[in-house]
C-alpha cells in the first residue's frame, strides 16, 4: 500500500498594494480577480479607504488587530493551505516583505509550509502623481495648524524668493550640475504651488493650482495647432512664427513692445525689444549717443543679432573672472 504525503499546500498569500494618488475603487481587474478569488481577505486599518468600495462589491473583509512585528507571522499562518488577500495599508506596511521572507529562511510555520507569495499592485501611480503630493504638503502648511511662517506669507513678501529661486535655476542650468538642477525645478516649482495656494483665499477672486494648471494647458494647445490641430509647421522657425501671431491675436496688443517686462535685467531687456521690432519689420536706428547705457544697448543688440543670449554672455564673462580672481588670491 502507498504512504500517502500528508504535508499540506503551502497556500497562497496575495499583498495588494494601492496609490493614495488615485480614487478609492480604481483597482485593476486582476485585483478585483484576486479579491474575489481569495478565501479570506484581510486589512489592518478600519478606515482603510478601500474598504467601502470592495465590500460594495461583494467582497467580505476582515479587519486584523494585531501589531504590526507579529504581523507577518499572522498572515503566513493565515495563508496556510489557503489563499489569503492581504489589502495593504497607506503606509505601505514597511517590513512586511522583509519579515515574510525571514520567516521563509528559517524554515517555516508551525502550522505547515510558509505560503507562496505574491505581490500584487492593485494601481499604480500615473506620470506626475507625486504632484498631488505637493499640493497636500502644501495645503497643510497653509492651513490651520501649519506652519506660522507659511501662513503669514503673500503674494508680495514671495516676490524675492521667486526671484532668488530663478536664478538658481539658471545657475544650475549654466554650471551644468544635474543634482541642483532636479533640487531647484522643486524650488521654483514649490513657488507656484505657493502663490497658487495663496491665491485660492482672496475674498473676491479666488483660484487655485487647478485653474492655473487648465490655464496653461488651454494655452499651450491653442499656441500648438501644428500638434493639436491641423495647421502645418515642418520647422521651429514656422512653429515660432506661428506661436507670436496668434498670441498677439490672443492678447490683442497695439504694440509689438507690449507684455515685454521692463523688470527684467537689463540686457536681456535690450536684447527682447529689438528681437519684437525685428520679428516685426521694423527697422528702428540705435541712439548715437556716446553714453555708456547706449554703448550698452549696442552690444545687447549685437549680441541678439549673432543669436546669442547678452545675459548668459555676460555671466560666463563674470564666472571667468571669478575664476581669475580666484586663482590670484591663491597666488597662481
Amino acid at each position: 500500500m502507498a504512504d500517502h504525503d500528508s504535508t499540506p499546500a503551502p497556500g497562497r498569500l496575495v499583498l495588494l498594494s494601492s496609490t493614495h494618488r488615485i480614487a478609492p475603487g480604481l483597482l485593476s481587474w486582476p485585483a478585483w480577480e484576486a479579491l474575489r478569488g481569495a478565501d479570506r481577505v484581510l486589512a489592518g486599518d478600519a478606515g482603510h479607504p478601500q474598504l467601502p468600495y470592495v465590500r460594495q462589491a461583494g467582497v467580505d473583509v476582515e479587519v486584523l488587530d494585531v501589531q504590526p512585528f507579529a504581523l507577518a507571522r499572522t498572515l503566513a499562518e493565515a495563508a496556510s493551505g489557503r489563499t489569503v488577500l492581504w489589502i495593504g495599508g497607506a503606509d505601505g506596511d514597511p517590513g512586511l516583505t522583509d519579515a515574510l521572507a525571514r520567516i521563509a529562511v528559517e524554515g517555516g510555520l508551525a502550522s505547515g509550509p510558509v505560503p507562496e507569495i505574491e505581490l500584487l499592485p492593485g494601481s499604480y501611480d500615473l506620470p506626475g502623481a507625486r504632484l498631488l503630493d505637493l499640493v497636500a504638503v502644501m495645503d497643510r502648511l497653509r492651513s490651520p495648524g501649519g506652519c506660522p511662517w507659511d501662513a503669514e506669507q503673500t503674494h508680495e513678501s514671495l516676490v524675492k524668493y521667486l526671484v532668488e529661486e530663478s536664478y538658481e535655476l539658471v545657475e544650475a542650468i549654466e554650471e551644468g550640475d544635474r543634482e541642483m538642477l532636479r533640487e531647484e525645478l522643486g524650488d521654483v516649482l514649490l513657488q507656484v504651488l505657493f502663490h497658487a495656494r495663496i491665491a485660492e483665499e482672496h475674498p473676491e477672486q479666488p483660484f487655485g493650482i487647478d485653474d492655473v494648471a487648465g490655464g496653461i494647458v488651454d494655452k499651450l494647445t491653442y499656441r500648438h495647432p501644428h500638434v493639436f490641430g491641423d495647421v502645418h509647421a515642418p520647422t521651429a522657425e514656422h512653429v515660432e512664427a506661428n506661436w507670436e501671431q496668434l498670441k498677439a491675436a490672443e492678447k490683442q496688443r497695439d504694440s509689438v513692445v507690449e507684455g515685454v517686462p521692463l523688470a527684467q535685467p537689463a540686457l536681456a531687456l535690450a536684447a527682447k525689444l529689438h528681437s519684437r521690432a525685428a520679428k516685426s519689420g521694423l527697422t528702428v536706428p540705435l541712439p548715437a549717443g556716446a553714453d555708456l547705457g547706449d554703448e550698452l544697448l549696442a552690444l545687447a543688440v549685437r549680441a541678439q543679432q549673432q543669436g546669442l543670449d547678452p545675459e548668459a554672455e555676460l555671466r560666463a564673462a563674470a564666472r571667468r573672472y571669478r575664476d581669475a580672481i580666484q586663482q590670484a588670491e591663491h597666488g597662481n
